[in-house]
């Protein structure tokens, strides 16, 4: 399965909404200027994320996006299925043999089982603990 721009931008909104959770909306300009893309492409993909019910806009001239739910609540599944349909790594064929559709099976499952056990707050806390360890210098 290969994400595209769609999905991975699209986590990248949602990663950034998340480490805003409970705080004032933020506009998607903030996050295209943060992470220099285009503001034009994400507007592009909140619509279905909001759509979904996944985010909620905010009017106003302190207006931008907002979760609906806690990140903890919010899985990757639940954001590439809104943004790149069905997860599905390979499209199964009626001629295959019966060990390769067991095979594209499992691939599909095991991927499936990823996204759905990762929540936007796994992802947050992976980002800042990386980012301490960055920073982190040893003598």
């Amino acid at each position: 399965m290969k994400i595209s721009t769609k999905g991975r931008y699209g986590l990248t909104i949602m990663i950034a909404l998340a480490k805003n959770y409970g705080n004032q909306p933020i506009p998607l300009k903030s996050i295209a200027n943060e992470y220099n893309l285009s503001e034009h492409y994400l507007e592009q993909l909140i619509a279905p994320l909001r759509n979904s019910g996944l985010v909620k806009s905010v009017r106003g001239a302190k207006g931008g996006y907002l979760l609906t739910r806690e990140p903890k609540l919010i899985t990757s599944a639940d954001i590439i299925r809104t943004l790149e349909g069905p997860i599905r790594p390979v499209e199964e064929m009626d001629d295959d043999e019966p060990s390769k559709r067991e095979l594209w099976k499992r691939i599909r499952d095991a991927v499936k089982d990823v996204l759905e056990q990762t929540t936007l707050q796994d992802l947050i806390e992976h980002n800042d603990q990386n980012y301490q360890e960055e920073n982190m210098f040893y003598i």
